[in-house]
Order: structure tokens, then C-alpha cells, then sequence
């Protein structure tokens, strides 16, 4: 979801046809990183320290949060930071989970409880990604056309420029994420 609103943006925004290769590379490595380091980190930080991995889980939310809220209000620079972070904290997320589904329900419906935490991650993208972020969207590039004094025509696609296309959609998933996130703690 975050790499199709970061191509979506800077490219109808800024015109930028390469920026789209960059983010989708700094997303993605930064994902391989952080399910590495959550891993090997989770299992130190449990095993000499006793941090609890809900608490670090809680922690790499959070920080998701910040990456989202760069996005939202458009900081000189964010972008490159915020796909950092957010794709760092969306692979952390993931070894952490999965730890945690096995700790508190054990190994006997691991599969089974693997697969309804996936469904519930795809239920959750759905919502925020086609029911929020996509009419708010089409609703900001309606009120564009209109400011315009230009009526949709059929067959034809919304196009939106700004930042205000996508900042009530990166608010509101911040406004989910950073309560959910203390709801795993």
C-alpha cells in the first residue's frame, strides 16, 4: 500500500518518472533489514535482557507512526527518511508477530494462526487502502477539478496534485496505527 501511495503521489505530482524505482528500493531493502534485525534483535534483547517482544512490537508501531506522519505533511527531504522507516518498522513487524502468535498460543495451531494473522493484515490493508485512502483520493480530486470549474467527464480517470491528496489518508492511518499499536503492549 505504501509503495503504490508513494508512486502514485510523487509521480502525478512532481512528474518524477524515476523517484517511483528509488522508493520501491529503499522500501524493500529496508523490509529485508528490519525482518532480519527484529529477528536476531528479538531473541537478544529477550534472551539477556527479558525485553518483551509485545513491547518491542509496541516500539516499532510507533515509530512506523512518525514515518507515516513525514508523508502526510510533506517534510523537506521525508520521503526518503519515511520509506526508511516504514519499511524498516512493516518487515519488523512481521518476525515479531509471528514470535508472539507462538509464545502465547504454542505450536499445535501455529499454521493456522499464521495464516489468520496474514488474513487479518490483508482485511486491515483493504479498509485503510481501498475504503479510505481511495475515497479520499477520488473526493480531494473532485474538489480539484471543481476549483478548476472542470466537470469529470466518464472513462476518465482522477488525477490529483498536491499534498493534500494523500495527507487525511496518512492522518487517519497514523490515528489507527499509534492506538493499535499500544493495544499490543
Amino acid at each position: 500500500m505504501i509503495i503504490r501511495l508513494l508512486t502514485k503521489r510523487f509521480t502525478l505530482d512532481r512528474g518524477l518518472a524515476q523517484l517511483p524505482r528509488t522508493f520501491v528500493s529503499l522500501v524493500s531493502i529496508w523490509n529485508y533489514l528490519g525482518r532480519v534485525a527484529a529477528g536476531f534483535l528479538s531473541e537478544i534483547l529477550l534472551t539477556k535482557y527479558k525485553f518483551p517482544r509485545p513491547l518491542m512490537l509496541t516500539i516499532i508501531l510507533l515509530i512506523s507512526c512518525a514515518g507515516h506522519l513525514l508523508i502526510a505533511f510533506d517534510v523537506s527531504g521525508g520521503l526518503y527518511v519515511a520509506s526508511i522507516i516504514i519499511g524498516f518498522c512493516f518487515g519488523a513487524q512481521w518476525p515479531l508477530l509471528y514470535a508472539i502468535i507462538s509464545k502465547l498460543f504454542g505450536l499445535k495451531y501455529y499454521a493456522t494462526l499464521y495464516n489468520v494473522g496474514s488474513a487479518a493484515s490483508l482485511v486491515g490493508l483493504y479498509i485503510l487502502n481501498v475504503q479510505v485512502t481511495g475515497r479520499l483520493y477520488d473526493q480531494e480530486a473532485l474538489q480539484q477539478l471543481a476549483a478548476r470549474g472542470l466537470n469529470r467527464q466518464k472513462g476518465h480517470s482522477l488525477g490529483c496534485t498536491g499534498e493534500k491528496c494523500f495527507q487525511l489518508a496518512f492522518i487517519i492511518i497514523t490515528a489507527a496505527l499509534g492506538p493499535s499499536s499500544l493495544s499490543s503492549w
